[in-house]
């Protein structure tokens, strides 16, 4: 499985087959367009040339990092969540990440303060680390809670249902189908 790192090379490796351009090149046209927000950056790139929601989230991150706008960066609000005590989970979120990433190219990692959205055209999951498991949100309107899969409840408002996660190998494929069904109807 490969690594967020890995996954983002990829990617980025991939740009000039899938997009025509290099990230230099499309960094240049983001920078001379003089936009600063990143959802603006993001939907310039897809309205006006085209660019898959995965690709144009890259590239704006990787465009507005690179000119110092960005106040922090994914990896470092990712590094903070699994800091101290939280760095055994962080495995967990790394094997949910790994096979979240295969849905499609139009994936977005969107990392916050506290958790890790989940996007394509709009959020679909969310990934929370607690003390000793990851949370995993997911945005499943209608389908009814069992075993695993419980009511979000006052665990986050932006999702129906909450798994919780304490070792990898809990990361299974009627995880990933849950997962896939929400990425799906995104």
């Amino acid at each position: 499985m490969a690594s967020p790192e890995e996954q983002e090379a990829g990617m980025i490796a991939r740009l000039p087959e899938v997009t025509g351009r290099t990230l230099e090149q499309w960094q240049q046209l983001v920078l001379a367009s003089g936009l600063t927000a990143h959802g603006k950056v993001v939907a310039l790139l897809k309205k006006e040339h085209g660019v898959t929601h995965g690709y144009a989230n890259l590239i704006a991150h990787k465009t507005l990092r690179s000119d110092a706008r960005s106040a922090a960066s994914g990896e470092d609000l990712i590094a903070a969540q699994y800091a101290g005590g939280r760095a055994s989970i962080k495995p967990i979120y790394d094997a949910v990440i790994g096979q979240i990433v295969r849905f499609g190219d139009d994936v977005e990692i969107a990392p916050k303060k506290t958790y890790v959205s989940l996007r394509r055209k709009k959020q679909f999951a969310l990934l929370q680390p607690g003390a000793s498991r990851l949370d995993v949100g997911i945005k499943l309107a209608g389908v009814t809670p069992a075993t695993r899969l419980e009511p979000s409840g006052s665990f986050n408002a932006m999702v129906t249902h909450r798994v919780r996660i304490e070792s990898v190998e809990e990361v299974d494929a009627q995880l990933i189908s849950w997962l896939r069904e929400a990425y799906d109807r995104a």
